[in-house]
């Protein structure tokens, strides 16, 4: 594959014209690799991005038995490019998993490119503003469902009657109903014409049997409540997940563009310090 189409798939330059591409394909070195070597190693200096021009690469985190994998790239594939603009050490090992050619950029040059051309340098901080817009619309999206609701529409009739009656059953007019209803019973059946006397034989059948009734109604009602629990937990992970993943690349996106931003306006004052004229 052409090197100045290889290129373009890299994000940050695909608005670059041949032109520039050529200028940054110049500037690419070669590197090869045998399977199991290591391109570099966690916590390296981040001085370079690489093209996957043959072979592939895994990227590695982790070592020993917590060694894992986070992604397998291929040809025609790229990675390290955030070292081009901040530098920062190395978040994870690169090793390649068989005889593997890269394309080397380093990130002098790059920062030498950038310097010699503004124009191209504008347009890298249009994609940056780019990706940033990308992740502002990803923010606005919203991932949060009424799970309550959910969970409604799904119930069936008797998990309905089942919540209803542990909602009743727990509430200050069911006892004082159900008092008034047993101080009814015991005075009524203190009188002569009693049909349930001392010491109220049926009464006590009866308050046994709505027991024995009520305790599986009020399972079945924690039940549903325990997946309603469940399915809030789930939705709350999701969004903080999200939350977690758009704030990175926010981030991300403005360290990308403050250090564009500070490289242009390097560049500007150094032109308005040569333009100025000398005095005698």
């Amino acid at each position: 594959m052409d090197r100045v189409l290889l290129l373009r798939t890299i994000p940050l330059f695909e608005s670059l014209g041949d032109e520039d591409l050529a200028v940054l394909v110049s500037r690419l070195r070669e590197e090869r690799f045998e399977a199991g070597q290591t391109v570099f190693s966690q916590g390296d200096e981040g001085d370079a991005m690489y093209l996957i021009e043959d072979g592939a690469v895994d990227i590695v985190a982790g070592t020993g038995k917590q060694r894992v994998t986070l992604a397998s790239l291929f040809k025609q594939q790229y990675f390290g490019e955030l070292s081009l603009l901040d530098g920062a050490p190395r978040s994870a090992m690169a090793v390649a998993s068989r005889p593997t050619v890269l394309l080397a950029l380093e990130r002098d040059d790059f920062v030498d490119f950038v310097r010699g051309r503004p124009e191209a340098a504008l347009l890298i901080m249009h994609e940056i503003g780019e990706r940033i817009r990308a992740t502002n619309e990803l923010m606005t999206r919203t991932v949060t469902r009424n799970v309550l609701e959910e969970e409604e529409e799904k119930l069936s009739l008797g998990a309905r009657v089942a919540d209803k009656v542990a909602a009743f059953g727990g509430s200050w007019p069911f006892i004082f109903i159900f008092g008034g209803f047993m101080a009814t019973w015991m005075l009524w059946n203190s009188l002569p014409w009693a049909f349930d006397p001392l010491p109220f034989m049926f009464l006590n059948l009866f308050l046994s049997t709505i027991a024995a009734l009520q305790a599986p109604v009020i399972m079945m009602s924690q039940n549903r409540q325990s997946s309603k629990d469940k399915a809030l937990a789930v939705n709350n992970y999701q969004v903080n997940l999200k939350n977690e993943v758009a704030i990175d690349k926010i981030l991300r996106g403005q360290a990308e563009l403050m250090q564009r931003l500070t490289s242009l306006e390097q560049r500007l004052v150094s032109e308005g310090k040569s333009a100025r004229p000398t005095t005698a």
